[in-house]
């Protein structure tokens, strides 16, 4: 099987190509490679692709993970999730919708076109924020959210109607959801097919509305859900827990829930992604004579690090394997130890009188500072 092209090269587009300019680019090919109107016999499978790209990269959720992890990122995914949020009705007014989607191996009509005929409409999506600790992104952990959501209605299961009544069928569309209009363009002669206006797409007329949601078919509840956490998760990474969106025309429709993860800052390390960086106060006699120092890990346990003879101010350890964990492989990160050398700022006489006697040995010339009037008033007081 050949490898997949990147799917802005496939588009011809720019990284930073904004969703504008990634629906024109998708357009104008689909347009060309259209099997209803291109002659070249490799248009299935180029439109095929192109489709395919445009549908991950006109999708927020999808385009960020194809931006941090490649083709890998969509591994898992669908081809009805790749499609099911493409609005292509906007995009190919005229063309024939159910072949589009047939093309595609799962048939059954556009998610998001004409419901009736054409399928139930699937709910949409709803987003929310966690933030946890640094501690936690490195473990993992479950959450427990409340999120408000559209549910379907109890009382009409999502009919719209009241218990025991029935809608008329629409005759504007006879209960197909949708109404066909043939023109003349220079590709040749089009259907345009469109929602029908009088029934809203569904079919049907509402004669006898329910009480408990007024016949919408729904109603906003709150929920308490719990959120598994994968260990290794980054700031602004997003989770999707099906089927906790809003609801759709029926149940097993529902939309997701789309979850952004903020970490808090911590006190005693610094991330950049798996690698952690920890700083590290010793004395003057640690640095010069060597020492071992004790220092504290992400996972709540203390080691022992090793600090040579000489050690200067600023000098960095690697700590092995002691970072964060990765969400793609199957590894941690390193901590990076910076040490810093503090020079005591108060020395009694005996501990002036060693250093002092170490600078002669060293051939280091002191020079002492005359104080001033002030410094000796400020003495005085202290004394």
């Amino acid at each position: 099987m050949a490898e997949k092209r990147d799917y802005y090269e496939v588009l011809g587009v720019d990284k930073n190509a904004d969703e504008k300019e990634i629906k024109k680019a998708y357009r104008k090919l689909a347009m060309k490679y259209h099997p209803d109107v291109s002659d070249d016999e490799d248009s299935t499978e180029k439109f095929k692709e192109i489709s395919e790209a445009y549908a991950v990269l006109s999708d927020e959720d999808k385009r960020q993970k194809y931006d941090q992890f490649g083709h890998a990122g969509m591994e898992g995914f669908t081809a009805e999730d790749f499609y099911q949020n493409v609005n292509f009705e906007d995009i190919f007014q005229g063309f024939d919708i159910g072949n589009i989607f047939d093309m595609f191996g799962f048939g059954g009509g556009s998610r998001r076109g004409p419901r009736g005929a054409q399928g139930p409409q699937r709910g949409s999506d709803i987003y929310t924020e966690i933030t946890i600790s640094l501690e936690e992104a490195y473990s993992g952990c479950e959450k427990e959210i409340k999120i408000r959501r559209d549910a379907l209605c109890p009382t009409c299961n999502g009919s719209k109607s009241k218990p025991g009544s029935e809608p008329q069928v629409c005759q504007t569309c006879g209960g197909t959801g949708q109404v066909k209009q043939v023109s003349n363009t220079i590709l040749g002669q089009m259907m345009n097919i469109r929602p029908c206006r009088e029934c809203g797409g569904t079919g049907k007329i509402i004669t006898d509305p329910c009480d408990t949601c007024n016949g919408k078919g729904k109603i906003r509840e709150s929920k308490e859900i719990s959120i598994d956490i994968p260990a290794g998760v980054s700031e602004g990474d997003r989770l999707r827990v099906s089927g906790e969106g809003n609801c759709g025309e029926t149940t097993g429709l529902e939309g997701n829930l789309i979850a952004t993860i903020h970490i808090k800052n911590n006190r005693n390390f610094e991330r950049d992604g798996t690698h952690l960086y920890y700083t590290k106060e010793i004395s003057f006699p640690e640095a010069s004579l060597g020492s071992e120092v004790t220092i504290p890990t992400i996972d709540g346990k203390e080691i022992e690090l090793t600090i040579p003879a000489g050690t200067q101010s600023g000098s960095v350890f690697r700590v092995k394997n002691q970072g964060m964990p990765s969400l793609k492989y199957n590894d941690r990160g390193n901590m990076y130890v910076t040490v810093n050398v503090v020079v005591p700022q108060k020395l009694n006489k005996h501990q002036k009188e060693l250093l002092e006697k170490f600078a002669k040995i060293s051939g280091d010339e002191i020079k002492h500072t005359e104080k001033g009037f002030f410094d000796k008033f400020k003495e005085a007081i202290n004394k």
